[in-house]
């Protein structure tokens, strides 16, 4: 087992802004754990961790000429068992061209359940730059 699951959100901004509140379609998910992971390179990425891994999310942009930043990420409920606590997953360091979150797998995840969250993403400013998807999970071996 890997100490460290690397979380990539590839973002096509222009797309994104052009379709005005769809993520949807503008965005794709890989993680490189070392566990079957489902849904890569989809919106849907079901990244497997195990209690005490470091998972680390990075945004980055298709045009590398397009800023996009990793806002917030939000656990929405699983339903059964103890929610991750959100200041389990933090905004690391200062603010770069490329924000990095960084957690730790807590201990009382309920493994099997999808503990799915919420990714929110800032993209220049005005109306319609932060965006977010729901469809995203982890789920504790």
């Amino acid at each position: 087992m890997k100490p460290q699951v690397n979380i990539a959100v590839v973002v096509d901004v222009i797309g994104a802004l052009s379709a005005g509140t769809l993520l949807d379609g503008n965005l794709t998910l890989v993680d490189d754990g070392s566990f079957q992971s489902t849904g890569q390179g989809t919106p849907e990425l079901c990244t497997v961790v195990a209690p005490g891994q470091v998972i680390q999310w990075s945004a980055l942009a298709v045009d590398l000429q397009t800023p996009v930043d990793i806002r917030s990420i939000t656990f929405l409920g699983a339903g059964h068992g103890a929610e991750p606590d959100p200041e389990d997953f933090t905004e690391e360091g200062e603010k770069l061209d490329l924000d990095v979150w960084t957690g730790v797998v807590p201990p009382y995840m309920t493994p099997g359940v999808l503990y799915r969250y919420r990714l929110e993403l800032q993209m220049y400013e005005g109306p319609h730059s932060v965006l977010h998807i729901d469809s995203p999970a982890l789920m504790c071996i």
